[in-house]
């Protein structure tokens, strides 16, 4: 449930924009054909970065249990710290002069949000110690596949993902680490929204966790790459994204830019209801939009999530 509530806490992107889009028809002389871009360009690309980072989760945990040297192995654990991928099938193989990991997806995910099939390929190297600083990992996306089972919106991705240990550790030892950091790489990326035409996308983040009773993550990072109109967009985490463990896995505070041919859209996280930022982690967290238009026009939106 909490990872659930970290997943929803991101998809608010795509919804506060697409709310504020609808407002800002009327009130700034925006086409629609402009509006109608900006929100699709937003739901993809959130819906791109919740089924991605889904599977780096799915990577982590296989990875955890299945790969690095025999040492790092644990055979049987009953309580990984993420969760294994639900109604999938992981292939081991050791014999090859490249060990790899399968992950072959055919259902719902764990929080029955989407489902998902294709395949995700791990590969790394014999001896391979996933705790070592700098250990790297070779993620392929095989016609991986994810469904929205509310909308029926999916997303095809092929390509390779790289996810390094920056700092070395391993996340089932984090109470008694500093940090595990993590950069995941993607290069090329081709992404197919809704059958359309397929489109190359680039992105680097780094994920921080550390222990707070519990697990906490910060994210950094920036992208780009040709929506699904054939317009290019770049966008970046201008201040991280904090998920707190303590606060139901929420995101507590950080800011994100997404600047496209059309228009540009900054959304603040950890607000009240009045766009102040909050410290503690009341019952209720707001968000703010503000979009900008072609002709430097703004209107800006607080919501709640």
């Amino acid at each position: 449930m909490k990872l659930k509530n970290y997943f929803i806490a991101f998809a608010t992107i795509a919804i506060a924009a697409g709310f504020s889009s609808c407002k800002k028809d009327s009130s700034s002389g925006t086409s629609g054909s402009n509006t109608a871009e900006a929100q699709a360009q937003s739901i993809d690309q959130t819906q791109y970065t919740n089924e991605t980072d889904g599977v780096t989760n799915d990577v982590n945990a296989a990875v955890d249990i299945y790969g690095g040297s025999i040492n790092e192995r644990v055979s049987g654990i009953t309580t990984p710290p993420l969760p294994t991928p639900c109604n999938a099938t992981i292939k081991v193989d050791t014999m090859s002069a490249t060990h790899s990991i399968t992950i072959v997806y055919n259902g719902n995910n764990c929080f029955s949000t989407s489902t998902r099939t294709g395949t995700v390929a791990i590969s790394f190297s014999p001896g391979f110690k996933w705790s070592s600083p700098g250990a790297e990992l070779t993620v392929t996306f095989n016609n991986f596949k994810a469904t929205h089972l509310s909308d029926n919106k999916s997303i095809l991705i092929n390509g390779t993902r790289t996810i390094t240990n920056v700092s070395g550790g391993l996340l089932r030892n984090l109470a008694s680490l500093p940090s595990v950091v993590q950069k995941v790489t993607d290069a090329n990326v081709s992404v197919t929204f809704d059958n359309t035409a397929a489109r190359t996308w680039q992105n680097t983040s780094t994920r921080t966790f550390t222990y707070n009773n519990g697990i906490d993550i910060s994210f950094t990072g920036s992208g780009s790459g040709v929506n699904r109109f054939g317009h290019s967009f770049n966008y970046s985490i201008t201040q991280p994204l904090v998920v707190k463990s303590s606060c139901s896995f929420r995101v507590t505070s950080g800011e994100v830019q997404n600047t496209g041919s059309l228009v540009t859209t900054t959304t603040t996280f950890g607000l009240d209801s009045n766009g102040t930022a909050v410290s503690d982690c009341p019952s209720a967290l707001y968000y703010k939009i503000v979009w900008t238009g072609p002709q430097g026009n703004s209107i800006s939106y607080i919501g709640g999530y």
